[in-house]
């Protein structure tokens, strides 16, 4: 195998202005992009660093001793991310997940989370509030934030095996630490827990049956996702992707599974429910998914937009430039000017990368997107 390269070029600045137009207009909760994608779903990342050194995140050889991690003067406070967080409400967002890095290293995470959770869409209902987190520090954390008002957490799980879940991290971090965080989550309330499960083919797929069989009748929703060709730092190619049709396959040889629907417009995951005897979906045995973004775009109901740890907003996963709307938020513009200044960005939002891809013949380039993509990290997944 060829000796991969991993650019060290520093991609955070790449930004757009946002503007505030001369003539405001007021939201009304059904903002829509250039294809009719309602906006319902905004990430905010609030920190770019993490305790992991995953390789197809945030890989050692990038991510050092010496890696300029953004200044504390550049992350948004937690009232920035609040007031924003509103303003994006009343354009329709009805779900914020926080994401870093590893957010649990924001100090103080609840005191933001407490904040939000006082919001509400543009019809009057509460924000659904979700973490995604690799549950190092969940065990610790998990009373305050079910107490601050969060919904539920996602736990980024990459194998049982203590060996490979090692190996995986690339900090010897143990697999039963992670195992901990969950139980204590679910014990303090947090429901609907779910487990996302990068595979990457070659280092973990030995992972696939134990796992499934770990979390099934636990009412923790385990989720696989394809390792994903996001940013420039993880060395992705296409012979280490394990497509979802064989991890379904490799299932279903011993745990037989039924085709769920959606249970919301948008939803990035396949759904499937664990069969009984008769065959019929029992719910007491939970659900799998599958997040094909390699192998199935999901892009036509895409509905997300994220927010960097300092103020960016991205209209894709696989953006390579950003919106600057930290600027306008520092500069004393009311929160009816940043509404308007966000409604265009997302109107002429015509994003589709993963989409445009698998439209492509296998052993073509990646479509161009203006530069190199953004860093997972930096955006949260």
């Amino acid at each position: 195998m060829a000796e991969r390269v991993i650019p060290l070029v520093d991609e955070r600045a790449a930004t757009r202005t946002a503007f505030a137009p001369s003539v405001l207009t007021a939201p009304t909760g059904l903002l829509q992009d250039h294809w009719g994608r309602p906006l319902h779903d905004l990430r905010i990342s609030v920190t770019d660093r993490c305790n992991f050194r995953c390789r197809y995140c945030m890989p050692k050889e990038v991510f050092d001793k010496d890696y300029a991690y953004l200044p504390h003067s550049s992350l948004l406070s937690f009232e920035e991310i609040t007031r924003l967080a509103r303003v994006f409400a009343a354009h329709g967002v009805r779900k914020i997940r926080l994401t870093g890095g590893e957010p649990l290293l924001r100090k103080n995470l609840e005191t933001l989370i407490a904040q939000l959770a006082k919001l509400r869409t543009f019809d009057g209902q509460p924000l659904e509030l979700t973490l995604t987190t690799n549950a190092t520090l969940l065990a610790r954390k998990a009373q305050a934030l079910k107490d601050a008002g969060l919904n539920r957490v996602t736990v980024s799980l990459d194998g049982l095996d203590d060996e490979v879940f090692r190996r995986m991290n690339d900090v010897d971090f143990p697999v039963s630490d992670v195992l901990h965080g969950i139980e204590t989550a679910q014990a303090v309330g947090l429901s609907n827990i779910k487990v996302n499960m990068v595979v990457k083919r070659g280092s973990n797929d030995d992972q696939i049956l134990p796992m499934a069989r770990h979390f099934r009748g636990t009412g923790v929703t385990l989720r696989f996702i394809e390792y994903m060709d996001v940013g420039a730092t993880n060395g992705w190619c296409m012979d280490e992707v394990l497509p979802s049709a064989q991890v379904l396959e490799r299932l279903q040889a011993e745990l037989p599974l039924v085709p769920l629907a959606p249970s919301v417009r948008g939803e990035t995951a396949e759904r499937w429910g664990y069969a009984n005897a008769q065959g019929l979906n029992d719910p007491a045995l939970g659900e799998v998914g599958f997040i094909s973004s390699v192998t199935h775009a999901f892009c036509g109901d895409c509905n997300r937009a994220r927010l960097s740890t300092e103020g960016k907003l991205y209209l894709c996963l696989f953006a390579s430039q950003g919106w600057d709307l930290r600027t306008l938020l520092r500069s004393s513009a009311s929160d009816e000017e940043l509404a308007a200044a966000i409604a265009p960005i997302w109107q002429q939002r015509d994003d589709r990368y993963s989409q445009l891809r698998s439209e492509m013949p296998a052993d073509a380039p990646a479509p161009a997107a203006g530069g190199r993509r953004i860093e997972m990290s930096y955006i949260g997944g």
